[in-house]
């Protein structure tokens, strides 16, 4: 048990990131992933895994592999088929229809009086526009069908971590919630607002606009997090050119005006009409890692410095560090193994601050009010 006395059951727990954001106020009392490698990291990072995780497909968990009654159920459920790298099939997709493997279970508690107090469900942001926002309503309309009220926010990881990877996290409750913790935030962005405006007027009435208190300014950079120069491999100066004369006249300007003294840049390649393209970002934060079979390419590094430019793939320990995981973690050892559990994670820091600035907040002013 916690120490808060708080319990969690984690779904698509992959490595466990979501666990590492909840931190020491919440007792994990069930895991669940399908993936062998992820299950493995998550065996790697946490001495009880064995204890609860169960590594398999949703769709074969039954009721009575869950312990006991959970005040919260984490659902990071597969994006692939609501992100803009993928095809959009949206819950009709193979892997996001996993989600209702997912709720499946949620009902089945709910039979047995056992329904967790509240569910968060993650996932990328084009969960809220997916077939027009009917997959979005489908949620939403599960949730209301099981007594929960229910808000979406939008946090974009680059409020915590120098990596740019906005994502949803609907958040839902059985309880009334305090009326301190619904209000305005700057995490209800235009998509989330509009998202809640398309729902029917019975959903609409379920909807709670959470408030939720901005961070601190983030104090690092993505070079602040880079490996020495001397601890990676660097790419040859033809493979360098070769890249730098895959930009665009815009994005090499960008590199140009970086000015004097060492320039970090984060690289995507993609094609554009037909056309292979170097893209970067100057500004001190990465693009949004993906998994390598996440639709577009790993994600590069050019260093600019003294008239010298470099170019090098961005490791798997500084990819782990750009979604705030601890130099401690332990990595599957290849880069590909590694990079597929953390491209497919959530942000631990963001987790953190959804945990101690809503979610504890909600839970024990719930307790309070039934008391």
């Amino acid at each position: 048990m916690s120490r808060n006395g708080l319990s969690f059951y984690e779904f698509f727990a992959g490595g466990g990131m979501a666990r590492l954001g909840l931190g020491t106020a919440w007792a994990c009392a069930f895991a669940n992933d399908f993936d062998p490698l992820k299950a493995a990291a998550y065996r790697a990072n946490f001495a009880d895994a064995e204890r609860h995780l169960r590594e398999g497909d949703v769709w074969a968990l039954e009721p009575a592999d869950l312990p006991g009654r959970a005040d919260l159920a984490w659902a990071s459920s597969p994006c692939q088929d609501f992100s803009l790298a993928g095809a959009r099939a949206g819950l009709g997709g193979g892997r996001s229809s996993a989600f209702f493997g997912f709720w499946r279970l949620m009902q089945a508690l709910a039979a047995e009086g056992r329904a967790p107090r509240t569910v968060v469900v993650e996932n990328v942001v084009g969960l809220l526009t997916s077939h027009g926002g009917a997959d979005f309503t489908a949620l939403c309309r599960a949730l209301a069908e099981a007594g929960y009220r229910f808000g979406a926010l939008e946090i974009d990881a680059a409020a915590f971590t120098p990596q740019s990877r906005p994502r949803v996290f609907l958040v839902a409750s059985l309880e009334t919630p305090p009326i301190a913790l619904a209000g305005p935030s700057g995490f209800r962005t235009p998509a989330v607002l509009a998202a809640r405006d398309r729902l029917p007027p019975d959903l609409r009435d379920r909807w709670i606009d959470w408030r939720l208190a901005a961070p601190p300014a983030r104090n690092t950079a993505l070079a602040d997090l880079l490996e020495p120069d001397e601890a990676v491999a660097w790419r040859s100066e033809v493979q360098t050119a070769a890249l730098l004369a895959q930009m665009s006249p815009l994005h090499r300007r960008r590199l140009d005006a970086a000015g004097p003294g060492r320039a970090v840049a984060a690289v995507f390649r993609r094609t554009r009409a037909g056309v292979p393209r170097a893209e970067i970002r100057i500004d001190g934060t990465a693009g949004c890692l993906r998994t390598p079979r996440g639709g577009s390419s790993r994600q590069m590094l050019i260093v600019a410095e003294t008239g010298e430019v470099r170019s090098r793939l961005l490791t798997a320990r500084e990819g782990a560090r750009l979604m705030g995981l601890a130099d401690d973690y332990v990595l599957p050892a290849s880069q590909t193994g590694a990079l597929h559990v953390i491209g497919d994670g959530v942000a631990v820091p963001v987790v953190r601050w959804l945990a101690g600035e809503l979610l504890e907040p909600l839970l024990a002013g719930t307790a309070r009010a039934a008391a």
